[in-house]
């Protein structure tokens, strides 16, 4: 006996699959966009300590990076599967947009405090986004989401740390 799917069971499969997409490339637009705007600004910061530069380079990095993730999908995608094409650009235009507008949050406290406190401020929202999506990773039993947290902010920590003395080895370098 074959299996029938009704029209109403295959359109909630189908809504369940881009809702998994979705979910999928917002988590990883926050992750990585997190880590690598910290990354940049914070190397921006130590090596020039100017404010312009690092409003330019949070600018900067929303657009290619958020280009560059979304064409690495799509062009993923296409291997995965080309056939399935509204797949392959919702997954692309969902990367985009996720990243690009969470970058763009950055911007905010560098507009409205001084460089310093802006930094500490995004630092503290960028550990805070990484902590909530950490968190919030689906398949993890709950005793082992405080130690996938923890593993999570350390790497961010570690980022962090690498770019600011970066920025101050190549200011000093040149």
């Amino acid at each position: 006996m074959q299996v029938r799917f009704l029209p109403g069971a295959q359109n909630m499969i189908q809504a369940k699959k881009i809702i998994k997409i979705i979910r999928n490339r917002l988590n990883f637009a926050l992750a990585s966009g997190t880590i690598t705007i910290l990354g940049i600004m914070v190397g921006l910061y130590s090596g020039t300590y100017m404010k312009s530069v690092v409003i330019g380079g949070i600018i900067t990095v929303a657009i290619a990076d958020a280009f560059s993730d979304a064409l690495g999908f799509h062009v993923s995608r296409e291997i995965d599967d080309p056939k399935l094409k509204t797949v392959i650009w919702l997954s692309t235009a969902s990367s985009f947009f996720f990243k690009f507008f969470f970058i763009l949050t950055f911007i905010i406290p560098a507009a409205l405090f001084s460089l310093k406190t802006a930094i500490i401020v995004n630092i503290i929202w960028g550990f805070f986004v990484i902590g909530l999506v950490s968190w919030n990773l689906p398949l993890v039993p709950k005793t082992k989401k405080l130690y996938i947290v923890i593993e999570h902010l350390f790497i961010a920590s570690i980022v962090i740390t690498l770019t600011f003395y970066a920025g101050k080895l190549i200011s000093s370098a040149f």
